[in-house]
């Protein structure tokens, strides 16, 4: 055991962490290091405010009960094309987002920091094998993606892969094993996100999840900006010359990446960040919503919906909420940066849930009353950039084509409704392009093949890509 730094006992002293000083002031010093360098991370007066908020009477300054009784259906909203005019607006769109992609303007991030635990998967999330015929996983879907935009605008497209301790090391050697697909192995970066201690509900303790190991848990997608900072990545890209970041996550592979158009508009409009949503198809789907709220865009998430509120309709007769959250989005670089500045950054979320810790006798504690959960954890969602930014865009997106996440085992939005939206994709295109395939067959089309019905076409007309090459079974 070695002496307990002044400056760190005091620390804890005064936030009334009794526990933390017990096992630092027993631990042996190799251990005791251990836990030093994870608590020196850590913001004590933030997580003791939290805390007291928490425990209070009087809701935090972030609680809002009636924000859906002030929401507004979406006013800045580009929506699906219905005319002509609607269709060469969109397609102008498409051309500015194209010459941003040229000039070497977009990055990618990819949020990768789940695991498939809801699917029955014990790797990261990124790794579940979706192809309908091939198996090709959620990870190579994207990079193929990648690479033929990379291929058609001749330009480097970074793409970012924001991962968590439980997906870090799996993710990059998982990358190294399939030769980064084809990327240029410098193009792709991985970083973590960070994360956020937990604190024991009735003292404002930070828990332990072992002798020397705070009980910490990722820091929700919301945690991206920091890591963005932290890992000097915003610095790059600016240095770089990229002015927007395209962002989604990895549980969405018909994702259109680096859409051309989301971009086009979000630079016509002048967006610091714009976001695609789709229309939800009731009003208990289980989506979070965009809403005007006070003037400023804002999610609200179903939990915070009655029913009643949830199918509500304003004076003219419109459904309030309806766009739902597809979690693509596309920010500014400078917004980013702006947000990482104090007094700027993301608000912090808190949850009551049961986490197991070490007691002071060194013993396992797993609580398990529903009713009372022992732990307050924290976490950060990136929808609350969208009230700090001065101007949003919201674009509705096409649902059957865009929006088929893989998020649980069965059921909605599962593998198989995932697998078989991309077997409808396919068949649909080869239908554009006059193939007419038997309903029973399975069709899987890489992004490599074609990244869109009018490439498929092409490229088929012109005998670069014979049918015999497309994957069915």
């Amino acid at each position: 055991m070695s002496q307990l730094p002044h400056e760190i006992a005091h620390t804890l002293t005064h936030f009334q962490q009794p526990q933390l000083v017990l096992a630092l002031q027993t631990l042996p010093p190799e251990q005791q290091r251990q836990l030093l360098d994870q608590i020196q991370t850590v913001d004590f007066p933030m997580l003791r405010g939290i805390w007291q908020s928490a425990v209070s009477e009087t809701p935090s300054a972030t609680s809002d009960t009636d924000r859906p009784a002030r929401a507004r259906a979406p006013g800045n909203v580009v929506r699906q094309p219905g005319s002509t005019s609607d269709a060469e607006e969109w397609a102008n769109a498409g051309r500015v987002g194209e010459q941003a992609l040229r000039a070497g303007a977009v990055a990618i991030i990819t949020v990768a920091g789940g695991q498939g635990t809801r699917l029955g998967f014990e790797h990261p999330k990124g790794m579940f094998p979706i192809g309908p015929v091939t198996d090709r996983t959620l990870f190579q879907v994207f990079a193929e993606q990648i690479l033929a935009r990379r291929n058609r605008y001749q330009a480097a497209i970074p793409w970012l892969i924001m991962t968590s301790d439980a997906t870090h090391a799996e993710t990059v050697t998982f990358f190294r094993a399939n030769r980064f697909f084809g990327l240029d192995e410098t193009s792709v970066v991985f970083f973590q996100q960070g994360n956020l201690p937990a604190i024991d509900a009735a003292t404002g303790e930070l828990l332990l999840a072992g002798p020397a190991d705070l009980a910490l848990s990722p820091d929700g997608h919301g945690g991206l900006v920091m890591a963005l900072q932290n890992a000097g990545l915003i610095a790059r890209m600016q240095h770089d010359g990229i002015q927007h970041l395209f962002y989604h996550q990895v549980d969405n592979p018909t994702a259109i990446i680096a859409d051309p158009a989301l971009i086009g508009f979000h630079c016509l409009r002048q967006s610091q960040l714009t976001t695609c949503v789709v229309c939800k198809t009731s009003p208990t789907e289980r989506m979070g919503v965009l809403v005007d709220v006070d003037g400023h865009t804002e999610i609200i998430e179903y939990s915070e919906l009655t029913p009643e509120q949830a199918a509500g309709h304003d004076e003219s007769g419109q459904w309030i909420f309806w766009a739902g959250n597809t979690a693509i989005h596309v920010f500014d670089v400078a917004f980013l940066h702006h947000l990482t500045q104090k007094g700027s950054q993301l608000p912090i979320h808190v949850a009551r849930k049961n986490v197991a810790f070490f007691n002071s006798a060194g013993v396992l504690e797993q609580p398990s009353d529903p009713g009372r959960p022992n732990a307050i954890k924290l976490e950060r969602f990136i929808f609350d950039a969208l009230p700090l930014a001065t101007r949003t865009l919201i674009v509705e997106g096409d649902r059957q084509r865009e929006f088929n996440p893989v998020k649980n085992k069965s059921g909605n939005d599962s593998a198989a409704t995932s697998q078989a939206a991309l077997n409808r994709i396919a068949h649909q295109w080869l239908q554009t392009a006059g193939y007419s395939i038997p309903s029973d067959r399975i069709v899987e089309i890489s992004p490599l093949q074609a990244l869109d019905h009018m490439e498929l076409q092409q490229r088929l007309t012109a005998g670069i890509l014979n049918l015999n090459e497309i994957r069915m079974k």
